[in-house]
């Protein structure tokens, strides 16, 4: 049986946040509408967060209540603190990610929090979503590295990786904040954590910014992985990480997945159609390959030279 990948596409939140312009509310909802009709597993809406930190998600509540679910789509919303959670609960969504780093200075740069900072905090916010039944996700920003610390040792990331599990955490994002990631380290790396908490549900975030973002999803879906965020037309970067270009591009992971012959519960052609409009959405072109060459299978019509001289 051909092995399922589940793809989660982060534009509307990883994407949008660090735009220059704001995107209308109507075209947040108008654009998630059509990402949930192409077949995607996951799609992170919005980010609960102060319209002071991120003005262009200032519109959580409107885009979570405004756009239609789909059967089998979940709507996941970053959530920075119990206030955050608190509102994301009462639009009823289905998961909460929470973001904490794994090194101290990518901390208190992104968040003001070291990790046991974050810990602590987490410890809160998951108090309050006891019994409403959503989804508890960690994202761990800096697994693979750095920019202001380098390396961040494995037995770092391990170590929060449990601590995370052990207060309640049912899903942990592996991050890899500004693409200093390399194929090797993350297959080794993921490897561990598949095999060491075979029951936790780990996801892979990468970044496309030194060209190495789908070497390093085949690494990590080799290693056991099997779900993976994604960004339309790859959009988005952290704003408090020197260096962090564009998540590497959701149609062309999924090209490559099924030019793989694996299975992704993709639409394709619908998910191209999606990309296509986002450079008149945000007003500037985007990074994605696929829409601009076109799918592998494409075909373009020989030379006409070659049908022999002209009659």
């Amino acid at each position: 049986m051909t092995k399922r990948l589940y793809i989660q596409d982060v534009a509307t939140r990883d994407g949008f946040q660090i735009e220059p312009n704001f995107i209308p509310t109507e075209d947040k909802i108008a654009l998630i509408d059509r990402l949930s009709e192409t077949g995607l597993a996951k799609i992170e809406v919005t980010s609960f967060t102060s319209p002071k930190a991120i003005p262009n998600l200032r519109d959580a509540e409107e885009v979570m209540r405004g756009i239609q679910r789909a059967p089998g789509v979940e709507y996941t919303v970053l959530v920075p603190n119990v206030r955050g959670c608190e509102r994301a609960l009462a639009c009823e969504v289905d998961e909460i990610n929470l973001v904490m780093s794994a090194s101290d200075t990518h901390g208190m740069a992104n968040l003001r929090m070291t990790p046991e900072q974050s810990l602590a905090q987490f410890r809160d916010i998951i108090e309050v979503t006891r019994g409403s039944g959503v989804f508890i996700n960690a994202s761990l920003s800096t697994t693979f590295g750095c920019p202001f610390e380098g390396e961040v040792p494995e037995t770092r990331v391990r170590e929060l990786i449990q601590r995370l599990l052990d207060i309640g955490v049912q899903g942990i994002t592996l991050c890899d904040t500004t693409g200093m990631a390399d194929p090797a380290q993350v297959e080794r790396l993921c490897r561990h954590a598949t095999t060491q908490w075979p029951d936790a549900v780990f996801t892979a975030h990468f970044h496309n910014t030194r060209g190495m973002g789908l070497a390093n999803a085949l690494a990590a879906m080799n290693a056991g992985i099997d779900r993976f965020d994604a960004s339309l037309g790859g959009l988005g970067g952290c704003p408090y990480a020197p260096g962090a270009s564009g998540n590497i591009c959701t149609e062309d992971l999924v090209h490559m997945f099924q030019r793989m012959g694996l299975n992704t519960g993709v639409d394709l052609d619908k998910l191209l159609q999606c990309a296509a409009s986002l450079p008149a959405l945000v007003g500037h072109d985007v990074p994605g390959t696929v829409l601009k060459a076109g799918k592998a299978d494409r075909r373009y019509p020989k030379p006409k030279w070659m049908d022999g001289p002209d009659r």
